[in-house]
């Protein structure tokens, strides 16, 4: 047994009855095949929802620090975060995005999902910001489907994203999965930055009709670091 099933069905069934998520769509993820989920991103256990509420593993890109820890804890840790499917990466370097990206199209490449969160980093305000062309050019470069999905109160029930998740009347969890986005009309065009960019834009519509966030067309860096 991997150690996903056995995280799975050991914290599964705990963590689902912890954290009680409404999930709506999963019926829509392909059973087999490359897919990238591609989602709003609110607070920290975001990334440990999908791999709780779908049957396939999904793959995400997380800070090496999560896992370099060396004390009992940081152990721990690191094998909980590496089972759920995180795969840790330098992306605090120059090459952090390059990197970012050739792990994604390994992931697909052999047939997996990989889980991608397009505004490149939590949202500072709860609003869903301008999504980063990684998103399209891993669809245009694998051909694999993109399925946009959104978490929705994660932000209530882990404000700030630090400490223990916090449920409750009026803290209620959803993950929704909107219908798989096809880009195949856009084949050999992934140098194409007008491209990319329109690529990019659907999949972040698709997101905010599912998440029902307000939009913001600028970075989410850019307010972070104003």
């Amino acid at each position: 047994m991997s150690r996903f099933l056995l995280l799975k069905v050991l914290l599964g069934p705990l963590l689902r009855l912890f954290l009680r998520p409404r999930v709506e769509g999963a019926e829509r993820i392909p059973g087999s095949g490359p897919v990238i989920l591609a989602g709003n991103h609110l607070t920290f256990i975001d990334s440990i929802l999908p791999p709780l509420v779908l049957q396939r593993q999904v793959f995400f890109i997380g800070k090496d620090e999560y896992v370099k820890g060396r004390t009992l804890k940081g152990r721990l840790m690191a094998w909980f975060f590496t089972s759920v499917g995180m795969i840790p990466v330098d992306r605090d370097g120059g090459h952090g995005g390059v990197a970012a990206l050739m792990t994604g199209r390994r992931v697909l490449e052999e047939g997996k999902i990989f889980g991608i969160y397009p505004e490149g980093t939590r949202s500072p305000d709860g609003r869903l910001y301008r999504g980063r062309t990684g998103i399209a050019r891993l669809t245009l470069m694998t051909g694999a489907p993109v399925v946009p999905f959104a978490v929705i109160g994660t932000d209530r029930v882990q404000p700030g994203g630090r400490g223990l998740p916090k449920v409750g009347r009026g803290r209620r969890i959803t993950v929704r999965f909107g219908e798989p986005l096809d880009f195949s009309r856009y084949d050999g065009m992934e140098r194409d930055r007008y491209v990319l960019r329109a690529v990019t834009d659907e999949v972040m519509t698709e997101v905010m009709r599912l998440s029902g966030q307000e939009y913001v067309d600028m970075y989410a860096t850019k307010v972070k670091a104003a």
